[in-house]
């Protein structure tokens, strides 16, 4: 695997995370008897992921800024360059026993994205990428996919919970673009949602109310496997939206023309 020192550093704390997540998942059935049980315990999991990954990443670069789920964001004495960190995308599968959740870490240097993985422990799945270099996943090249209409496209997106304010939204989504396509699938895990995309395993993808650690590398990925990305409203920027529209250069237009459309 041929890579810079960054993304050979991001790749080694990627995986430290991932076994450590391996572990505590084992342990999930388990503590199903009593969600607030399990709920604590996941929180546990997730803190000490990213726990590991920030001395990893820090312990090499001490100069560098830091966004993470869990312990916020902090300046670095370099401010070009920030780790930008989601340890476990997919707590809700993860709680569940569900076998499709990553970690996500992505550097950003000068305010965009120079490189990013996305790791799937369960699957032994890593996904790499690198500005200028392509995406990968494990020693395999990837591409998005090259289907041409949205009759024979297969999309992902997340769909709102809890107190998330966008269902509305969402739903006319979904009305619009699912008698048109192929299906829509909700897997759980933004991070993974984009990496499927730079894999060619979705033609597109979109979501609303995420955060910058959620799809940052995933981004990369999409980008470095051909594709495109946007912020659901065109002429918005991705982080500042809370949102996010990937696809196939070939459905590209046409997937977004749809979810664009006025009321």
């Amino acid at each position: 695997m041929q890579g810079s020192a960054n993304l050979n550093l991001m790749i080694k704390a990627a995986r430290k995370a991932g076994r450590s997540l391996v572990k505590d998942f084992r342990e999930v059935e388990n503590l199903q008897v009593s969600v607030k049980g399990a709920g604590d315990f996941v929180s546990r999991a997730d803190t000490a992921a990213e726990k590991l990954i920030k001395d990893e990443l820090l312990g090499a670069r001490p100069t560098y800024g830091w966004l993470g789920e869990e312990t916020g964001g902090a300046d670095g004495a370099d401010p070009t360059r920030r780790w930008i960190v989601d340890p476990l995308d997919g707590t809700t599968n993860f709680l569940h026993g569900l076998p499709h959740w990553s970690v996500s870490i992505a550097l950003e240097h000068k305010g965009e994205i120079v490189a990013g993985v996305v790791f799937d422990p369960a699957k032994d799945e890593l996904f790499w990428a690198e500005k200028g270099a392509g995406a990968w996943m494990n020693e395999s090249r990837i591409r998005v996919s090259g289907r041409r209409s949205l009759g024979e496209a297969l999309f992902a997106t997340g769909v709102p919970f809890g107190t998330k304010k966008t269902l509305p939204a969402t739903m006319r989504d979904l009305a619009r673009l699912m008698p048109a396509t192929a299906g829509v699938r909700r897997m759980g895990s933004a991070a993974l949602d984009l990496a499927y995309v730079a894999a060619g395993r979705y033609d597109g993808y979109w979501e609303r109310e995420l955060n910058a650690w959620d799809m940052a590398a995933g981004i990369l990925l999409v980008r470095e496997a051909g594709g495109f990305v946007e912020a659901v409203r065109e002429g918005r920027e991705i982080f500042e939206s809370g949102s996010v529209l990937a696809a196939n250069g070939e459905v590209f237009s046409a997937f977004a023309k749809v979810l664009r459309a006025p009321e």
